[in-house]
């Protein structure tokens, strides 16, 4: 089967993909055996580091790895943009693409990265958010509650946006901003969404992950999802939030907002606008 993917970013803009770049098969779960316990693992360490990395590095050495990176080039385009107002961004190459929600102590990556940068410094990052791959979610554990009578986590936990601007201003930064972005991928199944998933080196490596997925079970996550989300083409959609953030570390020279009760205009007098507008014609 074959099928173009679209990507939809804000607005009404449509990004059309390669014709048939989606139309692969993937049936293969993380692995054979479940998952050691490790000391690690816990509320602060709910990620297989080691597991991620291997996935990352199995996704890198792929024979076409570029074409998985159409949600990576959604970021850059977000960070060129950025830097293109002048900006500038610190000596190197840096990587451009969501990486924190696989960090495990995001306090503390969050308070480092504003340790090293100098005053009136910058830090640009991207991460998905809490409403990403919610459609996989929802059939996979429809699907286990129905075949199984219980459900594992499939897809790692991702940090929310209200906790996100907490967690910058805590480690130190100031003058934030943080946005939040969804795009939306066509493709023609729940199987070819994982391997994309696979491709990317995004597969779960939650530390309570299930390591197996029955065959009975991936068919009715498969037929719940085309049931629930699919569209009038038989494509199904998948729903990737990104959060962007841009934090600065405190200089003296940097603006600063004004001091409470200095303002000078009521909002009340807003509503006058319209009306002495209207009196200049």
């Amino acid at each position: 089967m074959s099928a173009a993917a679209l990507l939809r970013g804000p607005g009404s803009l449509l990004l059309r993909a390669s014709s048939g770049c989606w139309c692969r098969r993937f049936w293969a779960a993380s692995g054979k055996t479940a998952p050691a316990a490790s000391p690690g693992s816990g509320a602060r360490s709910p990620f297989d580091r080691q597991l991620k990395r291997k996935q990352k590095n199995w996704a890198a050495l792929q024979p076409e790895p570029a074409k998985y990176d159409y949600l990576r080039e959604e970021v850059r385009l977000w960070v060129r943009a950025i830097l293109s107002r002048g900006i500038q961004p610190l000596p190197g190459r840096g990587e451009m693409g969501p990486r924190l929600h696989w960090v495990n102590d995001l306090p503390r990556a969050f308070r480092e990265i504003h340790q090293v940068l100098k005053p009136d410094g910058v830090f640009i990052g991207a991460m998905f958010g809490g409403e990403t791959l919610y459609e996989l979610r929802c059939s996979l554990q429809l699907a286990e509650l129905e075949r199984e009578g219980g459900f594992s986590p499939h897809v790692s936990p991702f940090t929310d946006v209200t906790d996100l601007g907490h967690l910058l201003g805590r480690a130190g930064f100031n003058t934030l901003t943080v946005d939040t972005d969804e795009i939306q991928v066509n493709y023609p199944g729940m199987f070819e969404i994982m391997e994309d998933l696979k491709g990317m080196g995004e597969s779960n490596c939650s530390w309570n992950r299930k390591p197996i997925l029955h065959r009975e079970t991936m068919l009715a996550a498969a037929a719940i999802y085309q049931e629930m989300y699919g569209s009038n083409d038989g494509s199904v959609p998948a729903t990737f939030e990104i959060y962007y953030m841009i934090g600065w570390k405190f200089q003296e020279s940097q603006a600063r907002p004004a001091q409470r009760g200095s303002a000078t205009v009521s909002f009340g007098d807003l509503a006058k606008i319209n009306a002495l507008i209207s009196r200049k014609k």
